[in-house]
């Protein structure tokens, strides 16, 4: 909490949630810091742009607040996070950005049993490689959890998060 508090100057709501059970957080923190830091084919940008599209897929709240204030950060706009959380189709990204969106929205959502060869020729002809198209698909799965632990628990975003990175 220490470390994150001082970076951020608060501590997010999510780890007090979560702290309810210490093992699952620090299980939780650890595969966060895999998925989020590791040296990827992924920007940091490109990550945050996933877990908020996919999040709004999912309704959650904290999570689309939450990392849209990194997102925008993260890619220095005020409107991406926006964007991207309302429609990604017609957000100002990169049609590379777009089509790992698309792939990770069809990884979230209902239908991710109809993920096949298509979907991974398509990635590739973007220049996405075998790791990268694991990174999208676990961090979109990793949230997917997150989300619905944020939802079945009612947590809301730290107000600070709201005007987090506007002012570029």
């Amino acid at each position: 909490f220490h470390d994150v508090s001082e970076k951020a100057g608060f501590v997010p709501n999510v780890f007090w949630a979560l702290a309810h059970r210490p093992d699952e957080l620090r299980a939780f923190w650890a595969y966060h810091e895999a998925l989020m830091r590791r040296d990827s084919g992924l920007s940091k940008g490109e990550r945050e742009m996933i877990v908020t599209a996919t999040s709004a897929l999912n309704s959650c709240l904290y999570c689309v607040v939450a990392h849209g204030a990194v997102l925008r950060i993260r890619e220095k706009s005020n409107i991406v996070s926006d964007q991207i959380a309302t429609n990604h189709r017609k957000a100002d990204i990169t049609a590379r950005q777009r089509a790992m969106l698309d792939f990770a929205m069809k990884v979230a959502g209902p239908d991710s049993s109809a993920v096949g060869d298509d979907d991974f020729a398509l990635l590739h002809a973007h220049g996405f490689d075998d790791e990268d198209i694991w990174d999208i698909s676990a961090i979109t799965a990793f949230f997917g959890l997150s989300n619905r632990l944020a939802n079945t628990t009612g947590m809301l975003p730290n107000v600070e998060f709201y005007t987090m990175g506007r002012g570029f």
